[in-house]
Parts: structure tokens; sequence; C-alpha cells
């Protein structure tokens, strides 16, 4: 690792920490040329499946799109951030281990079914985007569904 300091790229590991489950490990660092002391992150890389788009076209897992979808369905809800980030964490982390490929649909569901149990109402704004509602119909039996509790989520 180069030092900030003295650019060498000389040092000895002081300490290390495991962080956010062992995904991460922390190194506190000291340079042999200056003595400075530093911080240093290492992340394990990981590859992210394949998405399998409903049109057959495939493309690398981009967790900012799902994220933007959750924004959108949370909007002016009482969903913070991190709780959005959160749910997005443990997506990949499933999606991950699920295998190298994973349908567009089966995102939805995973992310659907997060949402239902997180707040009614951006589920169903959810659901509507991408289950693609047709008519108030489709919106009456999927709020008859959540009102009724049955636990059947729409086709998403």
């Amino acid at each position: 690792m180069r030092c900030p300091l003295c650019d060498s790229h000389d040092s000895r590991v002081i300490e290390s920490r495991p962080l956010d489950d062992g995904r991460a490990i922390r190194r506190r660092r000291s340079c042999r040329a200056c003595a400075h002391r530093f911080t240093t992150y290492e992340h394990a890389e990981q590859s992210a499946p394949t998405v399998v788009k409903a049109n057959g076209r495939s493309e690398a897992f981009d967790r900012d799109k799902v994220m933007a979808g959750l924004q959108k369905a949370c909007a002016k809800r009482p969903v913070s951030a991190a709780r959005m980030t959160r749910l997005v964490d443990g997506l990949e982390a499933r999606l991950r281990t699920s295998g190298p490929q994973v349908s567009s649909r089966t995102i939805g569901e995973l992310v659907a079914e997060q949402l239902r149990q997180l707040d009614d109402v951006a589920y169903v704004r959810f659901a509507s985007v991408y289950g693609r509602f047709t008519d108030a119909g489709a919106f009456r039996t999927e709020i008859d569904r959540l009102e009724g509790d049955t636990r059947e989520p729409a086709s998403v």
C-alpha cells in the first residue's frame, strides 16, 4: 500500500479487523519510510450474477437499478435510505449464492416480497410498474390481497 504522506510503497500492518460481517477488512498501517500511520480497507471482489431479461438479453446485475426502483416505490414513504440499502445488500447477497444467472423476473419477485413486508404503499407502487398492471382492476385485486393478507404477492 502506498503511503498517503510520502508516497512510499513500504508499509507494515499494525492491526487488522473484519468489517461488514467479514466481507471487508480494515487495516491500520505504518509507513516504514516516514512512520505515518494510515488506514486501508480491503473488500473481497465478488462477481455479480448475470441478469437474463424477459426479452432474452443478458446484462450484469446492477444494484443501482434496483435502488432506483426502490427509491421510486418508496418516495414520500417512511422508509429510510439505510433500510433500502440493507434490502439491496440482502438481495445482492442472496443472488450471489443462487448461481451465475438470474432472471429479471426473479429479482422483481424478491424485491416485491421484501417491500410487501416493509410498506404496503411502496409494494403496490412497485408491483404496479414491475407487474405491469394494465388497469385499475389489477390495483384493486392487489389491494384486496393486501387487506385480506393472503400473502400471495402479485405476479411481478
